[in-house]
Formats: structure tokens, sequence, C-alpha cells
């Protein structure tokens, strides 16, 4: 029997980091799920939520490139920008506090950073929001750049050959 790689990825007694590389410890059927839920609502966004990817599609903040509905371990984002690792939550009336909070923790742990915004302000006050996101990505810049980089390159790559022959003499 000859199974198409999602039939893979989707089989159960996989492990969890196997399949299409979107393991995050979840099981395959648990991913399967939230991608499917992920796309759903890519498909009916809200229409917050459309305005606002009006603004933030195809690099237009600035040049910063988002995702939206992206699946970051087993929560669904509304918009990522995965190179400042910015999250955008937009959030109506039924968001609770203390499950975002939670999530906000976890989500935090893994690098991300979560900016909530507004369905009322999205609505009424798209410049104000959009320079909030711009302002947070510029913090992000700022962070990230203070901190280690997450892949050195090995001790003396990238050093120049005059460089080099200064410290060995």
């Amino acid at each position: 029997m000859s199974l198409t790689p999602t039939d893979t990825a989707k089989r159960t007694q996989t492990p969890p980091l196997q399949g299409r590389g979107k393991g995050w410890g979840l099981s395959a059927d648990t991913s399967s799920v939230l991608q499917s839920r992920a796309r759903d609502m890519r498909n009916n966004p809200t229409e917050p939520e459309k305005r606002l990817w009006r603004n933030l599609s195809n690099g237009q903040l600035a040049g910063h490139k988002f995702r939206r509905q992206a699946v970051i371990g087993p929560y669904i984002a509304d918009f990522v920008c995965p190179s400042k690792r910015l999250i955008v939550e937009v959030d109506g009336h039924t968001h609770a506090a203390g499950r975002d909070a939670v999530r906000d923790s976890a989500l935090a742990a893994q690098g991300y950073r979560v900016l909530r915004v507004n369905n009322d302000d999205v609505m009424r006050n798209m410049e104000g929001v959009l320079r909030v996101i711009s302002d947070a990505l510029d913090e992000q810049a700022v962070a990230r750049a203070d901190g280690p980089h997450p892949n050195p390159s090995p001790e003396g790559e990238g050093l120049s050959r005059a460089h080099l022959e200064g410290s060995v003499g």
C-alpha cells in the first residue's frame, strides 16, 4: 500500500516531529486539525481581520512580511511576522484575559511577542493600529539585535584576511 506524503504525515503511529516538519511536539492528528482550522479561518476571516490583512499583506507595512492564521505550537495566530517574531491578535469581545495571558506566556517562551489590537480600533482607527504595529516591529528589531545570534558562525569564519593575519603574528 502506497501512502501520499499527506497521509503519511497524518499517521498516528509516527513520531510527532516526523511528517511535514510542523510537529511542535503535537500528534499528527492534532497538527492536522489545527492546520485545517487555520485554513478555515483564512477562508472566512472576520471583517476586522480582512481590513487589517489588506494593510499587512504583500509587505505593505515597511516591507515586513506577515502570514495570517498561522499555526504556532498548539495555537493559531491571527497575523505573524516570522522575521521579527511578532504576533498580532485582533481581539473582539469574546476573548478571555486569563486564557490570553497563558497563551501569550507560552508564545513568549518560544520567542514571540504578542500584540493585541481591538476590533473597534481596527475598524475605526486603522492608521493608529498600523502605527502601533510598526512601532512594535521596530522594538522587536532592537530587542533581537541586543541578544546573541541564534546561529553564530564558526570561529574565524567571516573575518577578513588582514584581521586574521594581524592576530596570528
